[in-house]
């Protein structure tokens, strides 16, 4: 099933939001949040992805990656698959009170597919939009690191943990990530500049 949206270069860089089925808030758990930072650390070390920012949110994840090895889609493609298993694994497994509804609504999800398997825990598609310049790398940096702000988790994007945003502000972060360039436009704007540092 196809979002309308295709990685077309695989070597760039891409704004990808991946989403659970159905919106299902699965990481307000810690547990599963952890997961997901665990693979995008094996993925930075051992499957040559560039990571420049993410956001882990409830239901959905932000990011802005690139593969090293030339194969986009193969990267996103096996670090859903792995999510996937563990996640599901831990809901079977951890104290979850919500285990019979999540696994009901992950097992729904699989009606109507081709593809056979017990459960889908993603959504079909990634909605890639290729990083074409300076200026919309750090508009989606922007979008990616004003979520928890916007959903009022935090005052500040960069007492969320589970984003980049610190990484930009401080050094300091969950994750190795690629700082990506402040646009040499906004280096001579000193307003737009000092924005960048008040996450």
């Amino acid at each position: 099933m196809s979002d309308g949206y295709k990685i077309r270069d695989q070597t760039l860089p891409h704004f990808i939001t991946t989403t659970v089925v159905d919106w299902v808030d699965v990481f307000t758990r810690t547990s599963y949040r952890d997961v997901v930072v665990a693979c995008l650390d094996f993925c930075i070390r051992d499957k040559a992805m560039v990571l420049y920012g993410y956001v882990i949110m409830s239901n959905h994840i932000h990011m802005i990656v690139q593969s090293g090895d030339g194969d986009l889609s193969g990267l996103l493609r096996d670090f859903k698959k792995f999510t996937a298993s563990k996640i599901l694994e831990k809901i079977k497994s951890d104290p979850e009170s919500r285990r019979e509804w999540m696994l009901e609504r992950f097992k729904l999800a699989t009606d109507g597919h081709s593809r056979n398997k017990n459960y889908q825990f993603w959504q079909y598609g990634n909605h890639p939009e290729e990083i074409y310049s300076n200026k919309f790398m750090w508009s989606k940096l922007d979008y990616i690191h004003l979520n928890p702000v916007r959903a009022g988790i935090v005052a500040k994007a960069s007492h969320y943990i589970y984003s980049s945003a610190s990484n930009y502000v401080s050094d300091s972060g969950l994750l190795k990530i690629e700082k990506a360039d402040i646009p040499i436009v906004d280096v001579l704007n000193l307003n737009n500049f000092t924005k960048y540092n008040e996450y």
